[in-house]
Parts: C-alpha cells; structure tokens; sequence
C-alpha cells in the first residue's frame, strides 16, 4: 500500500516537472518511474524486459570551471559514484526490494564493468541484472549475462559505452547487431553540443524524446519539433536546423554582442 502511495506522489510531482531533471535527485526519480513503465509495458507485450539507462553522472563535488576534463580518472574515477546511483535505481525499480538484496561482481576491472543484481522478495522473475559501463570488449559476457537472466527477468545496460553495432568491430558487426536489436530505452539524460549549444536530450517512457537548449543565462529552451516522432532520438542535423530556427544567432554572436554591451568579463567591475 505505502509503496503505490509512493508512487502515486513520484508520479503526480512528474506531471509539471521541466524537460529536464534540475538535480540528482530528480533525474533517479525521473529513472525509477520510466524504467518500471517500460518493464510493464515490455512484459506486457510478453517480451524478454531488455533495456538501457542512459543516466547522467553529477560531476565530482570538487570540480572547478578552471578543470579542462573533470574526471580525469575516466571510467575508474566515475564507477563509485555510478555505482551507488546503480543500486538506488535497482531498489527503486524492483517492488518492495531493499539494498542489502543486491549483489554484485566485476565483470572486467580493465573495462571497468559491472554486474549487479536486486533480488526481488516476491518472486525471483521480478529480479532486475544491470550491467554497468560494458564496452564492446564485454559483447560475449553480455550474451552470456543475458541468457543467465532468462526471458523472464530484466536486463538492464547503464551507460553503455558504444552506440551502434559497427562500435563491436566489422566481424562482429551482424552478431552485434543480433543482440542490440533486442533492448530499447527505458531512460535516458544525455547532454551533447550542437551548433556551439549546451543541448540536453531526455528520454522517458511517458513523454518519449525530448530535447533542450540551456543558454548562456541558464534558460531551458525547448527544442523539440512538434512534426518529429518522439519515439526515435532527434537527428543530430535535424536538432541542428531546428535550432538554427528558434536561435538564429549563435552562441559567439551572442556573447560579442554581450563584451560590445558590457565590456570583458575581466574589465568589468560587478
């Protein structure tokens, strides 16, 4: 009963929230919902609940706008901190779960991968796996991983480190593709530059995709063409041509207008 309460709230405070997750907090409980409706809507459609989470890692407390690269440790530096976001979401997804009922194992300390299990109190089909930062050096124990779980249980990618079949090597490209062809998005946070602009994309099951452009001032634009399908990811050249529309100038145009206004930064005396 309390956790339907529970979610009932997530889902009443998700009804008026912004495109984008504004903190930490948000983007987990953001995760939560959007991974459970599409492992109900998967099961629904009696498939095997395959599904990436692409989830967008706060940086370091520590980080300064002076550091060129704020995780210079790469993956190493990041696994800590992904780790512990990777069992709050686990706890969150499976029903009635609790911390201390996941598992986990180093799949490939070079790689940095991980494995992670929550066991579910209820009933072992509802168990969730989540594979953590695996690369295409890890495509044989993914195929492994994945026929451990079974048709039944759910198999979740977190931040993958490849996009497309072609990352796994011309060889592979066909077996690959076999196996990626298998999983769709059940959330995703995802920042990218386009046309010199901070651009952040979300994906939700709710909502599909969407996108914004953060300005120099911190404002939230919406940058999602209302003929686009929802369902795919917007096109990088199509996100490019819809901003040049609703931004005609650029970014460096507007900030020389900015210096011409108020002088340089290291002029000013504010």
């Amino acid at each position: 009963m309390m956790q339907q309460v529970i979610t009932s709230f997530l889902l009443l405070v998700g009804a008026c929230q912004a495109l984008i997750p504004a903190t930490p907090g948000e983007q987990t409980r953001r995760a939560i919902i959007s991974t459970r409706d599409t492992i109900s809507k998967i099961r629904a459609a009696n498939k095997p609940p395959r599904i990436y989470v692409d989830y967008l890692i706060p940086l370091p407390p520590a980080t300064t706008d002076a550091d060129i690269d704020p995780w210079p440790g790469g993956l190493a530096q990041q696994y800590p901190y992904a780790e512990e976001i990777v069992r709050e979401l686990l706890a969150g997804v499976v029903e009635d779960s609790v911390p201390e009922k996941c598992s986990s194992q180093i799949i490939s300390a070079s790689d940095c991968c991980g494995l992670f299990i929550q066991e579910s109190p209820n009933s072992p089909e509802l168990d969730v796996a989540a594979l953590l930062f695996p690369s295409p050096d890890q495509l044989e124990n993914m195929k492994e991983i994945e026929q451990m779980v079974g048709d039944k249980r759910t198999l979740l990618v977190f931040n993958r480190q490849f996009t497309r079949a072609a990352d796994f090597g011309f060889f592979k490209k066909g077996e690959s593709q076999k196996f990626l062809d298998k999983f769709e998005w059940a959330f995703a946070f995802q920042e990218i530059a386009c046309r010199g602009e901070d651009v952040k994309l979300v994906f939700e099951q709710s909502n599909g995709w969407k996108a914004s452009v953060i300005d120099e001032n911190g404002e939230e634009i919406d940058a999602m063409d209302a003929s686009w399908d929802t369902a795919i990811r917007p096109d990088y050249l199509e996100l490019e041509k819809y901003i040049n529309k609703i931004i005609p100038e650029p970014l460096w145009m507007r900030k020389m207008g900015e210096a011409q206004e108020k002088g340089f930064k290291f002029q000013r005396k504010e």
